[in-house]
């Protein structure tokens, strides 16, 4: 709060590259540019997240310790968006919305965002000469990675069957895609400045399942009574396992995550091919994280994730004609 203070004009606007904030104590309207949103610092009441369930279930040591929540928003990466790079080190901030009206997905993909969603964006700094950040595009399989372990890391949910479907989706067994990931970044100087945006389906059973309808037919089957999840839940534990996963990772690198990635993928036994007919097979992931494949013709190739689709129904991976 002392940063944005200082940081802001005379009419205690703060601007930045996608959003402008005004600095209140409480959620009274106000003149002032109609594009600026009430930054309220004085705790308020959000219908639609519970910062009490939240703060019980964070653990981390610096992720996630500052939140900006809104209960409507174009996308809480917009909110992020230029902010990261003018924040103290290790803030930790994420930002929560309980509805997007322009949640973004990779390439030019739409996120339909509606209420029951988990919808957040973390920012990440990372050095360029730590392990990391030497595989950068690591992180978008560590942020992936984090909500499936956020989910099946509690005791009782081990068998729920989430899945990483590479490079950046949750999907529950190789059947209906649940969450995805999108990771954006901005290097300067030596620091990585990234944002994590996530969104994953918890209470929303529209417009396809939700994590708490999977629960609700585990229980079903298998006569139990796991409790059904909250937003506020999810958001925290993601947190959690986000940041273990990628302290792990600055330490010992991939070796550090890959055996859990592997246990929570899709991707065993997935050929790859294009119109001629199958010619490789997925091995794994590579040194860089991309995508690696075994062809008789060409041995080991590593394929980047902007050139693929993964065909879920034919369980292959489609290479795009250039």
């Amino acid at each position: 709060m002392k940063f944005l203070h200082k940081r802001a004009d005379e009419d205690a606007i703060v601007r930045f590259s996608k959003t402008s904030f005004r600095i209140a104590s409480s959620p009274e309207p106000h003149e002032g540019p109609s594009d600026c949103l009430s930054l309220v610092t004085e705790s308020q009441e959000m219908t639609q997240f519970v910062m009490e369930t939240y703060c019980t279930n964070l653990k981390t040591n610096h992720l996630g310790n500052t939140l900006l929540y809104t209960e409507v928003t174009t996308s809480t990466m917009n909110l992020l968006e230029g902010m990261m790079l003018h924040l103290p080190k290790n803030t930790g901030l994420v930002a929560v919305a309980a509805r997007q009206t322009q949640g973004r997905g990779r390439g030019r993909n739409a996120w339909l965002s509606p209420l029951g969603c988990a919808m957040f964006t973390v920012g990440v700094q990372v050095e360029l000469n730590s392990k990391l950040g030497q595989r950068i595009p690591f992180l978008q399989h560590l942020a992936a990675l984090a909500i499936v372990e956020a989910v099946r890391t509690l005791p009782g949910y081990q068998e729920i069957d989430l899945r990483v479907k590479w490079p950046n989706d949750i999907y529950y067994s190789n059947l209906i895609k649940l969450g995805g990931v999108l990771v954006t970044s901005t290097f300067v100087g030596s620091t990585f400045h990234l944002l994590i945006g996530c969104g994953f389906n918890v209470t929303n059973s529209n417009p396809t399942v939700c994590i708490n309808d999977l629960i609700q037919q585990y229980n079903t089957q298998n006569d139990c009574s796991l409790e059904p999840l909250s937003c506020s839940q999810v958001i925290a534990l993601t947190m959690n396992c986000l940041e273990m996963l990628i302290t792990s990772f600055q330490q010992r690198g991939p070796d550090a995550v890959l055996p859990t990635y592997y246990k929570r993928w899709l991707h065993r036994g997935v050929r790859l091919w294009s119109e001629e007919g199958p010619e490789a097979q997925v091995v794994g992931l590579d040194d860089n994280g991309f995508l690696q494949v075994c062809s008789k013709e060409e041995g080991m190739v590593s394929v980047e994730p902007d050139g693929n689709s993964f065909d879920m129904l034919k369980n292959l991976v489609v290479m795009k004609q250039r």
